[in-house]
């Protein structure tokens, strides 16, 4: 398996160690980025030599008959920016950035990060919870029902679902771990 160079995810290295904690001009907020393009958007920060917060955390896929391992965003097309006036206006002319999300509570946001950074560094599995309530159109994206399409019909306890499959104009359901799930648009 070829390797490549690890991600720039943080910087600089000591921004989620008290130095990222609330100053009177930095300031978090959150890029929302253009399809795909967090990682390069991390670069050009880093380039820029403005402070950044990029959780990646390890996928295995199937590409081409093989087992690939890559770095993907932990919640994707989500960057945190801590800077100034001045770094955020050269943040945007990346033009890899949609818009800017201003963050009301800056202490929640960063406490928030530090725990993330820390679930990533012990080196466990993570998955992003998405909201699924009742009534949302979902498809399973791994394992043998992959593909598959429902309606979630309720939630149960801890982090099982139950999804209705159409067909034949009846229907049947099925317990499902919600972090198969995702949501169609």
């Amino acid at each position: 398996m070829p390797l490549v160079a690890a991600e720039q995810t943080l910087f600089p290295g000591e921004l989620l160690e008290g130095l990222g904690a609330a100053d009177g001009e930095r300031t978090w907020s959150v890029a929302y980025t253009k399809v795909r393009q967090e990682k390069r958007l991390a670069r050009d920060l880093w380039n820029r030599q403005i402070a950044f917060y990029l959780p990646l955390v390890p996928r295995d896929h199937v590409y081409r008959g093989r087992r690939v391992r890559a770095q993907v965003p932990l919640f994707g097309s989500y960057v945190f920016l801590y800077a100034d006036p001045r770094e955020r206006l050269q943040c945007l002319n990346t033009d890899r950035i949609t818009h800017l999300l201003p963050v009301a509570d800056q202490q929640q946001l960063y406490d928030d990060l530090v725990h993330v950074h820390r679930l990533i560094e012990a080196n466990v599995p993570l998955t992003v919870e998405s909201r699924l309530s009742p009534g949302d159109r979902v498809r399973v994206r791994h394992g043998c029902m992959a593909g598959i399409e429902g309606t979630v019909l309720y939630r149960g306890r801890q982090t099982r679902l139950v999804i209705q499959i159409t067909f034949l104009q009846q229907g049947i359901s099925v317990e499902i771990d919600d972090f198969m799930l995702e949501r169609v648009t």
